[in-house]
């Protein structure tokens, strides 16, 4: 999988085209802004858009949704049990265990509710790689005193869903940059808390 990443807005949320070959399908991830200069590469690499997945529905992370979408035709898809909290037309809606093909690799929908109740990761077991948007970054998890945040999910996330992964996983978060699972393991001290507790 090739992965192009733009940090995007005042908070600098990743967005992440995802692709196999110029010329192929492509999946835009996370499109919190700047929706032309997303487009622009799409176009240059003449890729089709098959959709736009979102990891959860907060701003940061899906104010390009509208003008990617108008422009492309494409499927916008995030889970079920954010899309009252998005309050915007969602064709796609996921669940947990839902499997998104990208020219031949599976994609796996993981619900990771904490940050958001709908919150997922996109997880591939053949490139060793989730999109873990607001869930977990290199140093720290998702804060969850947001309005459907929730901390005892958020302690079962990283306990019975994020600690399962291998150390050869690289996570690619929705803030800062993309690590190994054995760097989270080794750095991430809210992760180290939540796995003792």
């Amino acid at each position: 999988m090739k992965i192009k990443r733009f940090a995007i807005g005042g908070l600098e949320a990743n967005c992440y085209i995802i692709y196999q070959n110029e010329g192929g399908s492509c999946y835009v991830v996370d499109p919190g802004g700047e929706a032309q200069k997303i487009i622009n590469f799409i176009d240059e690499n003449k890729l089709n858009l098959e959709g736009i997945l979102l990891t959860h529905h907060h701003y940061d992370h899906v104010g390009g949704v509208n003008k990617i979408k108008a422009a492309k035709g494409c499927p916008v898809y995030l889970h079920r049990n954010d899309m009252d909290m998005y309050k915007a037309e969602v064709e796609v809606a996921m669940e947990d265990g839902d499997i998104i093909m990208l020219d031949g690799e599976e994609i796996k929908v993981i619900n990771t509710a904490g940050h958001t109740e709908g919150g997922v990761c996109l997880y591939s077991e053949k490139s060793k790689l989730a999109f873990t948007g607001d869930t977990i970054f290199n140093v720290d998890i998702g804060r969850t005193d947001l309005e459907d945040g929730d901390p005892y999910k958020m302690l079962a996330t990283m306990k019975e869903i994020i600690d399962l992964w291998s150390n050869e996983i690289t996570i690619y978060p929705g803030h800062g940059d993309p690590c190994s699972m054995k760097f989270v393991r080794e750095r991430n001290h809210e992760f180290i808390e939540a796995i003792a507790m």
